[in-house]
């Protein structure tokens, strides 16, 4: 096949038009509509409907923009590569991780690596959803839990738990409990048992719930969870590394607390090389290595 009739095909099947592929190709529609036409006689099929509302890939359709997916991935991570420097970090870096440990722990720490990388285009990708890295969703991603493609390389960076936390308006107000028995004077702030999350965390809330607290309030994210307990709504289900981050907030029940969450980092066999992994990989683990010296100290 024709590489260059598969990548107009790709941009027309990415489109879902052959107007605004032919934009994003620089060539005409005509000149669009006659390549596919081509490929279609050189396969001997029908690649898409003509329909009102644009073009829809038919089964052969589909088909061959699996494939064409699949290279233009491949194509893109040796791109990457090609482009790393020997001696410099730019480009683009796609990271993903999950809401609550990008929005209250990664992204506050990043003024340090652009300070040192001001090259670098970060897109990070926050989502409960595990991306798929030897598919190229993400190029690095860090995860609660080890990864279990055999194609992935993996550093265990820390170890986390789940704890009750509110802050000092809060228990001014309301006290501070001793026991389970005394949740009944307050409200709990967690994400729901069902809601994706660490099952260290869901086991927690479970038993939490399991005591019939009046007033609840949940949350599908630990940044919600977050944004409530500071706002002194209740006693809230968060991650410890928190602490760190508020440090005016304060643990409550220290005998309640999840078992531990592992925390990794993962990228592709392929990126092994790649400077700009290599530049993240070595921020991630420095501001590890500050958190865990702060809180031997503290």
């Amino acid at each position: 096949m024709d590489w260059d009739k598969l990548r107009i095909f790709h941009a027309v099947a990415d489109a879902g038009s052959l107007t605004h592929a032919g934009e994003v190709l620089h060539l005409s529609q005509s000149a669009v509509s006659r390549q596919i036409r081509a490929l279609e006689e050189s396969l001997n099929v029908t690649l898409f409907h003509r329909h009102a509302r644009g073009l829809i890939l038919t089964e052969q359709g589909e088909l061959l923009f699996d494939a064409t997916s699949a290279m233009a991935k491949r194509l893109d991570a040796a791109a990457a590569r090609i482009r790393d420097s020997e001696d410099e970090v730019f480009g683009e870096l796609r990271v993903t991780t999950t809401i609550g440990l990008g929005t209250m722990w990664l992204a506050p720490r990043l003024t340090r690596l652009y300070q040192k990388y001001p090259a670098l285009k970060i897109d990070l990708m926050l989502e409960e959803r595990v991306l798929d890295l030897p598919m190229r969703e993400a190029d690095v991603a860090i995860r609660m839990k080890e990864p279990s493609q055999a194609d992935l390389i993996r550093k265990r960076l820390m170890t986390i738990r789940m704890q009750c936390y509110a802050t000092p308006d809060y228990l001014a107000q309301h006290g501070t409990p001793e026991t389970m028995d005394d949740f009944n004077r307050h409200r709990l702030i967690c994400q729901h048992a069902g809601t994706p999350q660490v099952s260290a965390g869901a086991s927690l809330v479970a038993e939490l719930m399991s005591h019939n607290i009046p007033s609840t309030l949940t949350v599908n994210n630990y940044f919600g969870v977050m944004q409530a307990v500071l706002n002194h709504l209740g006693i809230g289900v968060l991650p410890d590394y928190l602490a760190d981050e508020f440090p005016h907030l304060v643990r409550v029940l220290p005998d309640v607390s999840s078992t531990d969450v592992p925390v990794f980092l993962a990228y592709p066999e392929e990126l092994r090389h790649s400077k700009r992994i290599a530049a993240f990989r070595e921020f991630v683990t420095e501001e590890i290595t500050a958190y865990r010296k702060r809180l031997q100290t503290g």
